[in-house]
């Protein structure tokens, strides 16, 4: 028996799909800091985007699903670091990025949504852990010239008092702050991890 529609994964390979999928993201990343979360409906994004509400469901068979890749496919900002043999300079690189990443309002929207819904839905729930996976590896893939692997824990260490700043303290994170929490962050790790900075 064939699957329903809404759950079939569409042809990533495919450019006509890909292009449908490109335009429906860029639709929603500039109608979800208009309408928020509860107002990007399928029916508005399906309009809006010119396709079908069927097409949707079949590349996103929830709104969180959606709002995963909203996160995680945001626009090139052209900030995302290079593989380093130099581990301060990757974290701090990195916690640019993330800086630029949430700078822009659909994909601080989509994260602060999805964060939002994780306790009482577990599809929200599931694509917050997935978030937290992806962007994990993703670091230490830059860490991989250098020898070196961090921990899940070690991990939140570097980009919590980030996201802390930006979200509870409503703060900016300018570059001093970043040097300092890289710097903090540095003398948490396993010495076999990252080794200290030689003194002068």
């Amino acid at each position: 028996m064939k699957q329903p529609l809404h759950r079939r994964q569409p042809t990533q390979s495919n450019p006509r799909v890909q292009r449908t999928r490109n335009r429906v993201l860029a639709v929603a990343r500039e109608l979800l800091p208009q309408v928020g979360p509860a107002g990007l409906t399928y029916a508005l994004l399906a309009e809006r985007s010119d396709v079908t509400r069927q097409t949707l469901y079949r590349h996103w068979p929830t709104r969180a699903a959606l709002l995963f890749d909203l996160v995680l496919e945001g626009p090139d900002l052209g900030t995302y670091p290079e593989p380093g043999s130099d581990v301060r300079a990757v974290a701090t690189a990195w916690l640019k990025s993330l800086r630029a990443g949430v700078s822009v309002p659909a994909v601080r929207t989509a994260a602060l949504a999805v964060t939002a819904q994780a306790d009482h839905d577990p599809d929200s729930a599931r694509a917050l852990v997935r978030i937290g996976e992806d962007r994990h590896a993703g670091f230490n893939r830059l860490l991989e010239p250098a020898g070196v692997q961090i921990s899940e824990d070690e991990f939140t260490l570097l980009y919590g008092p980030v996201l802390a700043r930006l979200f509870l303290d409503r703060g900016q994170v300018t570059d001093t702050f970043i040097d300092a929490v890289v710097t903090q962050w540095l003398t948490t790790l396993r010495p076999a991890d990252a080794p200290q900075d030689s003194p002068e």
